[in-house]
Order: structure tokens, then sequence, then C-alpha cells
């Protein structure tokens, strides 16, 4: 039976500001800057408008978006809580809404001065000015993700015997990619494995600098309307197949560290049998994705909760022939957050809409199904699109 999800809406529009370490502007002006470049590579203006879908993170709060554009009658408005592991659910929600009929077209955006902006690791001695899930960690130094992610994957390592120049293949296709798309941070600067192992450590021995995605300063826009209006629009859609949030048993904010097993990422197991079951496709079905890499571990572990390996054999199967464009899984083509920018992975869904419009810089050949995925070591969520 066809789930009712499934190929109803699409998305129809993309925008983005360019990615930097300093913007020189508010938030607001690099959401709306954003928001206007989706609607106009849709062909469609804001009074066309009746949803708008972010990040509880996001500081431009959805009426002033709405002003400062001329969006002036809002049918459904939704916010996505734990951080990168919104970027799909926007979309998600948004789709929903389009296919219950609650809206026509939804804009999805996150707009953020992340690197010249408030920065991890920068709280005040005063315990009292932590948010509440630091409590725990924070007074004994875990007070950034690096340090947050590093207690997996330190038992990864020791489950499966990966290491950090296995992570490194990670980095190397990332930059490798980057260093060919003129909008990324890292343009014409690849790495090399060599280079990966002679970055510093920032938690030996599980991440080195170069395991680490960027802090950026951008904003990135989606819109998703119906599959039929879609296809009367300026550009070819990328249809929404299958969409999905998950989290699982004993989860908290990047800190999940209480569970029978932390050697995995359960809640990608529960978005990927979704949207595995929702989209009736399987991972060989898959031409190119983006797999959220804010740090390199976790996209090893992607890929064994999604089921492209078993798992504890990542570490075999993410070889950097495989990952890179011409290869059997391309991934991340844009450079990633590793090394395109960090915009919370909605950069990462553009990317597969260009590849699935033929208009990548970093062209899969052929591209027809792309995955996404978003913010691992949290609640997070998944999309399965296809060329319209």
């Amino acid at each position: 039976m066809t789930h009712p999800l499934a190929n109803r809406a699409a998305i129809a529009g993309i925008g983005q500001t360019e990615f930097s370490k300093e913007s020189g502007r508010t938030e607001l002006q690099l959401a709306t800057e954003c928001v206007k470049a989706a609607l106009d590579d849709a062909g469609l203006t804001a009074a066309d408008v009746d949803g708008l879908v972010t990040f509880t993170l996001d500081s431009s709060e959805e009426m002033e978006v709405g002003r400062n554009l001329g969006i002036d009658r809002v049918s459904f408005f939704s916010r996505v809580p734990y951080g990168g592991g919104a970027s799909c659910a926007v979309v998600t929600h948004a789709a929903m809404a389009v296919a219950s009929g609650l809206a026509d077209v939804v804009v999805c955006y996150r707009a953020f001065n992340e690197r010249s902006g408030m920065r991890f690791g920068s709280f005040t001695n005063s315990l009292t000015s932590l948010p509440l899930f630091l409590s725990f960690y924070a007074p004994y130094g875990l007070m950034t993700p690096a340090s947050w992610v590093a207690m997996q994957a330190h038992r990864y390592m020791h489950e499966y015997g990966a290491t950090n120049e296995h992570f490194g293949a990670i980095a190397v296709v990332d930059r490798q990619h980057a260093a060919t798309n003129p909008g990324a941070w890292f343009y014409e600067r690849p790495i090399t494995l060599d280079d990966h192992q002679q970055s510093r450590w920032i938690v030996e021995p599980v991440l080195r600098l170069l395991d680490c995605c960027q802090e950026s300063d951008g904003g990135v826009a989606i819109v998703v309307t119906s599959a039929e209006r879609a296809r009367d629009l300026r550009q070819r859609p990328a249809v929404i197949a299958a969409a999905s949030q998950g989290a699982a048993f004993d989860g908290e904010m990047m800190t999940s560290y209480y569970r029978d097993d932390i050697a995995g990422l359960p809640e990608m197991r529960v978005v990927g049998d979704k949207l595995w079951a929702m989209s009736g496709l399987e991972p060989a079905a898959i031409d190119t994705a983006f797999l959220y890499d804010h740090f390199t571990p976790f996209v090893l572990m992607q890929l064994e909760e999604l089921g492209f390996c078993a798992r504890g054999e990542a570490k075999d199967y993410a070889t950097v022939e495989r990952l890179s464009l011409g290869g059997e899984l391309p991934i991340n083509t844009s450079g990633g957050l590793l090394g395109e920018a960090y915009i919370h992975g909605m950069n990462g869904i553009t990317e597969c809409v260009r590849q699935l419009r033929g208009t990548a810089v970093n062209q899969v050949a052929g591209a027809e199904v792309a995955l996404a995925t978003a913010g691992t070591g949290v609640p997070t969520s998944g999309l399965i699109l296809t060329r319209g």
C-alpha cells in the first residue's frame, strides 16, 4: 500500500547566501535573502507563500521574515528541535502540510552567524549560565560537540577496530568535492590522507582537526509545494519520495551515554527503516547521498544504520574510491559540512536537489534518487528525493 505522504510533495526552489566566516549582516537579513532566492528559483513570489518552517534554534522569527518579504497570509508554521537533527525534518513538516492541504507553498529556512556569533566552548565560568543538558558534563570539560561525539566514537573504535585513519577517508572525499565547488569555503583546497593524519588532535585518539566540520555564517532556504504544482514551475522538481524523523530509547542531546550500546546511532536506524518502507526502495537504489558530516566517525555509523553495510563494516566499506564522484556511492558532492559550509545540513539537501536537476558542479551522471540525512547524536531525520 502506498504511503499517504510518498510522492505527494516536492522541492520546487532552493536558495542560499554566500557561505563565510563573517557575514557582516544580521541573521534576519540572511534569512530573508535566502528565502527570496529560493522563491525566485522556483518562479514564485512572497504572495504565493502560506507556510514557514524553521529550527527551534533559529533567531529569525517567522512573522519577521514574512514582514520583511511581504508574506501576508500564513496558514501553517512550525519549528523543529534538536539542532542539526532538524534539517530534513523541516522539509518533512512542509511536505505534511502540503499533502494534508494545510498549506500550498511552504518555505523552510535556516540562517545564522555561527562563526562570527556565539561559538561552542565559549560559555562563561558560571554553571548557572549553561544549558541544562550540559550540567552533568561541562564541569568535567565536556563542553563542545567534538568532546561529546568522541565518547561514542571511541567506543565504536574499540568495538570494531576502526582507526582515525579510517575516519580520514570521509574528510578526504569531502575536501576533494569542495575543491571543485566555487561556492565551497575550501574551494581549490583538497587534502590527502597524509594531510589528515598530520592535522592536530582535537580529542586523541579519536578526532583530528580535519575530522571536524566548519563553523559558518550563511542561510539556506527550500520551497516545498505539491508535486503536481511543482511540475509547472520554473525548475525540475525533486519529489519527496520518503521523509521521516527518528528518536530512540534513552537518547539525549549529543550525550546518549547510558544506553547498553553506545557504538551506534539507533535514531538513524529508525529513520532509515521508515525511509525504505515509505519509498519501497533499498540502499542499492541510491545514486548519491548527503550524509551529515559534522564529525567523520558518525558518517561511518550512518552507513551501517542505513543498511549500506553491516554493523562494524563501514571502516572497510567507506573508501575514498567508493564515496567519491564516479564511485559506487558518491557522498557530499558539494563538499559537505567539512568542505562547503556548516548550515546545519540544509546545504546538503540543496545539493541533492541540484543533483536531481542535473545542475550540480560535481554532477553524478544520471542521478535519479538521492538520500539526505540530518544531524546525528540527536533525534534526527532523513529524506529520499527522486527526479521529478
